[in-house]
């Protein structure tokens, strides 16, 4: 069996036996005060679509090259069209550089995002760049661009020096995306990491301003890998104070934001809300520390830049692109939209996630979700 399908057979096995825990918002928890998209998550921006592998297998002490494995690959797509020929106007933000994604300064540049964003853990980044040029140049032979990949570290649970992603992994990611609902929790990218020394993972929320304020969607995909149990706060609630100590649960993460939007901003304008990111994860306790990777990336998917519509449509050269932008004035509630989904889509990496054992006996457990809903009812934020 070769190891794309194995990676498929495990992805039914876990889908098969492993039920998503709830959801914060399932349990009462309501963060901040804009409404959520119908599937409160990034696929809410009509186009955008993730798909997920995931490699959980193996029990054990850890053997180099052989496993426990608990790692996988996410990929998001601004649209399902050819993104090469379409881009999107795209900006990033480091928050804190100790981490990697690839291909930022060249979205920082141009302004424009052409590649689907891949995450993974650290040392997985050189296979997943390989497996975006090879999804790229099964579409076109020449003019690859440069790839955009994203990574967090899960070698608390995982044989991360093992390199078990494979470029096959990362193609089968892009090609399986799809909008609607999106799986969270222990699964693609966030198979292995945690926050506040509890499991963690994928996590996505949205938020949607008024009719009269324009009518714009927000997304926000995490995979969440970053904090301490003690600092942990929930809908303004402290909670972390009062949850039990546990062992060391490792290094400090880090944490990767994929910010989408249908508002027509242009990439200073993006680039503003990848800041605004921030504040969205120290909402639920967390700072950049001194050892965390923290990126955020953001797009619009209100206008499209064709890169080849004077050759093909034989019309006269296009020296001048037509864009709109929202007045400057404006941009306020995609600010708190984007903070909201943030801090909503850390809790729900959490919220979702199930305890996991990886490689040499390591146990990271689940959030307690029953204490931590009796601490926001005696705080009175759930009735």
């Amino acid at each position: 069996m070769n190891r794309v399908a194995l990676a498929l057979v495990l992805l039914a096995l876990a889908a098969s036996t492993d039920a998503q825990r709830p959801r914060a918002r399932d349990l009462g928890v309501r963060i901040g005060v804009l409404d959520t998209g119908p599937s409160n998550a990034i696929t809410d921006v009509q186009g955008v679509a993730v798909g997920h592998v995931t490699l959980n297998h193996g029990d054990g002490d850890l053997v180099v090259g052989k496993g426990p494995v608990r790692t996988g690959v996410t990929a998001i797509l601004p649209h399902q069209e050819d993104i090469y020929r379409h881009q999107v106007f795209a900006a990033g933000e480091i928050l804190n550089g100790n981490g990697e994604m690839t291909g930022l300064a060249w979205v920082n540049e141009r302004g424009l995002l052409e590649v689907p964003v891949v995450l993974t853990n650290t040392l997985s980044v050189g296979d997943a760049y390989s497996g975006v040029v090879d999804w790229v140049t099964a579409q076109r032979a020449s003019r690859v661009p440069l790839p955009v990949v994203g990574e967090c570290y899960d070698g608390r649970l995982n044989d991360i020096a093992g390199r078990h992603v494979k470029p096959e992994h990362v193609v089968d990611a892009i090609d399986r995306a799809t909008t609607g609902a999106v799986a969270e929790g222990s699964v693609g990218a966030g198979t292995g990491t945690r926050s506040y020394q509890y499991k963690a993972g994928i996590g996505t929320a949205s938020r949607v301003l008024a009719t009269d304020d324009g009518g714009y969607t927000v997304g926000v995909l995490v995979n969440a890998n970053c904090g301490r149990k003690h600092c942990l706060i929930v809908d303004g609630v402290p909670v972390g104070r009062d949850l039990t100590a546990t062992e060391n649960q490792g290094r400090d993460g880090s944490i990767i934001i994929v910010i989408a939007t249908d508002a027509p901003v242009l990439p200073h304008q993006l680039r503003r809300l990848c800041i605004r990111s921030a504040y969205g994860v120290t909402r639920t306790g967390t700072v950049s520390r001194t050892s965390s990777g923290d990126f955020a990336i953001a797009f619009s998917t209100a206008q499209r830049i064709d890169r080849y519509r004077s050759r093909i449509d034989n019309a006269p050269p296009v020296t001048v692109d037509k864009v709109h932008i929202l007045g400057d004035r404006h941009l306020t509630l995609l600010f708190q939209a984007v903070i909201e989904a943030t801090e909503e889509a850390v809790l729900n990496a959490m919220f979702a996630s199930e305890a996991m054992t990886g490689r040499d006996g390591h146990h990271i457990p689940a959030l307690p979700t029953d204490r931590v809903i009796a601490a926001l009812k005696a705080a009175g934020r759930i009735e």
